[in-house]
């Protein structure tokens, strides 16, 4: 027997549907009071993998929430899914040549496409996952969203953390996850269901990484080093310049101008021209050069095993060489990095707006009436 219901509930048209239909089909009306519904049976595994390829993932595969390597991801799990007990990793595939085009509106492009059709996999597996009776969220792929948050996690779930622990790559030197096959290439989504899968992935028992240094050699900030350290405010204040913190820090420079010619001499007509293209499209990326040039991936490693000079040449140098504003924090080694190893290219000092400027004398204290 279910909960009994109120008079006027149970007379709803709607109700008396619902309640026919579990007579019909012999399901319960619910469970007794203060009883725990019982936890839906576990997902055929092989069903769940074929639903992902076939709503466009290239690959995916699950893990447990209480994987060990997820421990920092289960409390924010639970709080977008309460009763979430699995994860389900997509990968999505990009086109290579795009990602890698020294053209970088080619390469952004195919960013945000990928991003469009990794999202809308996602969206169409958590829908016939509900078709099928079983709770499922879809977090953003791509973009944070979480932005009451900022400067502090604005992520529902780490994708590549999650990934990693299903066993569909491993994070590389550039810290990106490199997928056996499709190497760096790759965009990754998320799913959090309230129930158990049949298997679940395993961590890779090895690197695909072959330890070529071409993302230390490409990225034009430093970010990345050869012993393994990684620099996150030099990546993103550069590579995010039109994202979060860089539009701020872009905002703070059009507020602290005297004028619209003053303004002009701090920001050039292309600068604002791209930071309009961010707006009115979608963000650009200014390097993502780490991914470009990475030729990790049994698809992807052939030409760089066939003539690595030739690899390098075509793919690492157009990069290189482009000229283009690098942004670096004031004096960090970013800057004196960018500007030993690229003198090429020039180099902007921004606040990255990370933290708020410091008071300028004589400025109305916003407080005060």
């Amino acid at each position: 027997m279910g909960p009994k219901l109120p008079r006027r509930l149970a007379e709803h048209p709607s109700v008396r549907a619902v309640l026919a239909a579990r007579a019909v089909s012999g399901t319960e009306a619910g469970t007794e009071a203060g009883a725990e519904a019982a936890p839906p049976p576990p997902i055929d595994a092989a069903w769940l993998r074929e639903l992902c390829l076939r709503a466009g993932a290239d690959d995916a595969a699950a893990v447990g929430l209480d994987h060990p390597d997820l421990a920092g991801e289960r409390e924010h799990v639970l709080h977008a899914l309460p009763g979430a007990r699995t994860l389900v990793s997509l990968v999505v595939r990009m086109n290579r040549d795009d990602v890698r085009s020294a053209a970088r509106s080619v390469a952004n492009q195919e960013f945000h496409r990928a991003g469009e059709l990794v999202n809308d996999a996602a969206r169409t597996v958590v829908r016939a996952l509900e078709d099928a009776g079983h709770r499922a969220v879809n977090p953003s792929a791509t973009f944070p969203m979480e932005m009451e948050h900022f400067p502090g996690r604005i992520w529902v779930v780490a994708h590549k953390t999650v990934a990693v622990a299903a066993g569909l790559g491993v994070m590389g030197l550039h810290r990106n996850v490199i997928h056996p096959r499709y190497g760096s290439f790759v965009l990754l989504a998320t799913l959090l269901l309230d129930a158990e899968v049949s298997a679940y992935g395993e961590p890779l028992d090895y690197n695909p990484c072959v330890d070529c240094k071409l993302c230390v050699a490409a990225c034009p900030v430093g970010a990345i080093t050869k012993d393994g350290d990684f620099d996150f405010l030099a990546c993103a204040t550069h590579n995010y310049r039109e994202f979060m913190a860089g539009f701020t820090d872009w905002v703070q420079t059009v507020a602290d101008s005297e004028d619209a010619a003053d303004f002009r001499g701090r920001v050039t007509d292309a600068e604002n021209a791209s930071m309009w293209q961010s707006l009115a499209f979608k963000p650009s990326y200014k390097a993502a050069y780490c991914l470009a040039v990475c030729p990790a991936g049994e698809d992807v490693l052939g030409p760089y095993l066939d003539d690595r000079r030739h690899f390098m040449d075509t793919v690492l140098r157009p990069l290189q060489e482009k000229t283009e504003t690098l942004y670096v924090l004031p004096g960090s080694r970013a800057r004196e990095y960018a500007e030993r190893r690229f003198p090429h290219k020039p180099v902007k000092e921004v606040s990255g707006g990370w933290s708020a400027p410091a008071p300028t004398a004589g400025r109305r204290d916003p407080d005060r009436r």
